[in-house]
């Protein structure tokens, strides 16, 4: 049985097969194209399949809500529809699902090398897991343990208002303000986010930048450029820009460990994030994640993990697939 899953974010779509080997999928034919290059996900899809065998069941990750088999998604003019999908990729069934409730899905998958640890904590093997993920934008779900195994919850939770939490933090929330309107958290955790805190500290904060960098920066992807001159050394902007990103970042997943009563754990994915794990893991990230008051006691007690694999979200699209084939036959 072969199985199509995909993965698709506002900047990149990721395509692969999978083919269940005993107990385990194995992934092949693995392919990334650039999102904002096509007019739809059909298009990419039909690219993909030329000359591969016949797909059994796909299933699709998109940053998006999911209503009804459908999805807009977030950053991308495309409308993503079960039954059009079905009918491109030629399956008998398709399914459209949360891309973080695909990311979700992998969770319990994963083997332990694909996991960085932030924060050991004590996990209770049948709690609560929050997964939030950072990314072209900020997706957010968990986990919950039905007695069988984890089910996931979609959430649009990035989409939350953005709180700020001191006077640099207000100075942020106000720049954002003026360009935005309504500031959600995902305007300040996330790519676009990083790249919004970057331009806040040259143009409200005062801060330097070589030509060489702001060169770099018309040139090429700004987020990517940030990451790399900051965890080098060669800007001190990007650096303090990371440092800044990783306090918000450390609170937002605070938060939502908090929402979820997350005693299983809390697992960061997406493609922002594994770019900047050494800031994750000495920077203010984790200060921010336990500041909350009384509740510091309680969040050190909570494991948190990094998804290393920015594909994992093809892994649980596969592993979604391949359990609804299994109940629906």
């Amino acid at each position: 049985m072969k199985i199509l899953a995909g993965d698709v974010g506002g900047t990149k779509t990721n395509l692969a097969l999978f083919a269940k080997e005993g107990s385990e999928l194995r992934r092949s034919e693995l392919r990334t194209f650039p999102s904002g290059r096509h007019v739809d996900l059909e298009s990419i899809l039909t690219e993909f399949l030329a000359g591969k065998p016949d797909i059994s069941v796909a299933c699709i990750g998109v940053a998006g809500p999911v209503v009804s088999g459908q999805s807009r998604v977030t950053n991308l003019p495309w409308v993503v529809d079960e039954e059009s999908v079905r009918k491109t990729v030629g399956a008998k069934r398709a399914h459209i699902i949360n891309d973080l409730q695909a990311t979700a899905f992998a969770v319990p998958f994963l083997p332990s090398a694909s996991l960085a640890v932030l924060q050991r904590g004590e996990a209770d093997p049948r709690g609560t897991i929050a997964v939030l993920a950072a990314g072209t934008g900020l997706g957010a779900s968990f986990l919950v343990w039905t007695g069988k195994g984890y089910v996931p919850v979609a959430s649009e939770g990035g989409h939350a208002d953005f709180a700020p939490r001191d006077e640099r933090e207000v100075r942020l929330f106000r720049y954002l303000q003026e360009r935005h309107g309504r500031v959600s958290v995902e305007r300040v955790v996330s790519g676009r986010g990083l790249h919004a805190i970057y331009r806040f500290l040259r143009e409200s904060e005062g801060m330097a930048e070589s030509e060489g960098v702001e060169a770099r920066l018309a040139a090429e992807d700004p987020p990517r450029v940030i990451v790399q001159e900051g965890l080098s050394g060669g800007s001190s902007t990007c650096g303090e820009a990371l440092r800044f990103f990783s306090s918000l970042y450390g609170a937002q997943a605070g938060n939502v460990a908090l929402q979820v009563m997350a005693t299983g754990g809390t697992v960061l994915g997406g493609g922002v994030t594994p770019a900047v794990l050494t800031m994750l893991s000495e920077g203010p990230f984790l200060e921010s994640f336990l500041s909350k008051g009384r509740f510091r006691e309680f969040l050190s007690r909570v494991p948190v993990k990094v998804i290393r694999d920015d594909k994992a979200a093809l892994l649980g699209a596969a592993h979604y697939a391949l359990e609804r084939q299994e109940v629906d036959g």
